[in-house]
């Protein structure tokens, strides 16, 4: 029989499989692609008998896909944070969901696993860009100020390399990443030997510096939003960019915008790191949106509606300000 691991291409996709295989190690196809690429179990040739083992990506968004698995017999463990909708009823399905905000799935995994390679899940977590999260599980470990900067950088790094619109613009493939860092169960040994992790961080540092002399489109007390050019280092940067503005003002929310080549819009929405709820909310009322409440976006925002995509922003984000 035939095992599948499906799983988002950024920090914390690829470390709770990372988490999960150096564990309980097991052959696998694996299914993965950039960030934005979360349509995956429809490409999973799953038979009767076989398995899948599901990391950060929505139940909600791939249900047809998954239901059409499960009623084949399909046995499938899955393993995320993000907006699920309603779970089926199938004793072929082992579900570790929890959307609450300092919460991402490779924290999920480190709780499932009691905390065996709790390294992977600190690096994780720092990006996904839940900054409390990583520090306590740090603390936890005994980690000291030096350690906790190194899993920092790496897992923003990480995360900084799913970004993009499709393949082309990342610097390496999701799956080519996850075999580099295969070998090492320790972090800081993965940083020690491997030079891309050094690459990756310029690389990220250079096109932060790039997003961050763009004019906002739209700015009040509680929030931005700002709309980066069409270029591969915008659609890269996007969703750093976002979550280094929600840490630098930790009381607003941000969307960032990058133009896609059809003219639409790709879309980051970070809501107020201390009031963290609404993203979701605000992406799901537009086609191809997802995310958590913290954290969500838009595959495909339709130009002609940037206007009430800043009307909703005003609107949820506003709400929330006033509580």
């Amino acid at each position: 029989m035939a095992h599948f691991d499906v799983f988002n291409g950024d920090a914390d996709g690829i470390c709770a499989l990372h988490q999960l295989r150096l564990s309980r190690p097991r052959e696998a196809t694996l299914v993965t692609g950039a960030k934005r690429d979360i349509a995956l179990i429809k490409r999973v040739p799953a038979q009767p008998g076989d398995s899948l083992t599901v990391l950060d990506i929505s139940f909600d968004a791939n249900r047809a896909a998954l239901c059409a698995l499960l009623d084949q017999g399909v046995h499938i463990e899955y393993f995320d944070h993000h907006h699920a909708g309603e779970l089926p009823m199938k004793v072929n399905l082992a579900a570790h969901i929890d959307t609450t905000a300092q919460v991402c799935t490779s924290v999920l995994v480190d709780r499932h696993l009691r905390g065996q390679h709790r390294r992977w899940a600190i690096t994780a977590a720092f990006g996904d860009n839940l900054q409390a999260t990583a520090h306590e599980l740090a603390r936890e470990a005994g980690l000291d100020e030096a350690q906790v900067a190194q899993l920092c950088e790496l897992g923003e790094s990480i995360n900084y390399n799913a970004y993009g619109d499709s393949a082309d613009d990342l610097f390496i493939a999701p799956a080519a990443l996850y075999g580099m860092l295969k070998p090492y169960a320790d972090p800081f040994e993965f940083i020690a030997a491997e030079p891309v992790v050094a690459r990756l961080s310029a690389c990220r540092q250079e096109d932060l510096e790039r997003a961050q002399q763009v004019t906002p489109l739209f700015m009040v007390q509680y929030g931005t939003v700002c709309v980066l050019p069409d270029e591969p280092w915008a659609r890269r940067v996007r969703g750093v960019f976002a979550n280094a503005l929600a840490q630098e003002e930790p009381t607003c929310a941000h969307a960032v915008l990058s133009v896609n080549p059809d003219g639409n819009y790709a879309v980051s929405v970070r809501a107020p790191l201390v009031r963290p709820s609404g993203a979701d909310e605000l992406c799901r009322a537009f086609p191809g949106g997802n995310g958590r409440v913290g954290a969500a976006g838009i595959d495909s925002l339709d130009a002609a509606r940037l206007d009430l995509f800043v009307t909703g922003f005003v609107r949820v984000f506003g709400r929330s300000s006033l509580r």
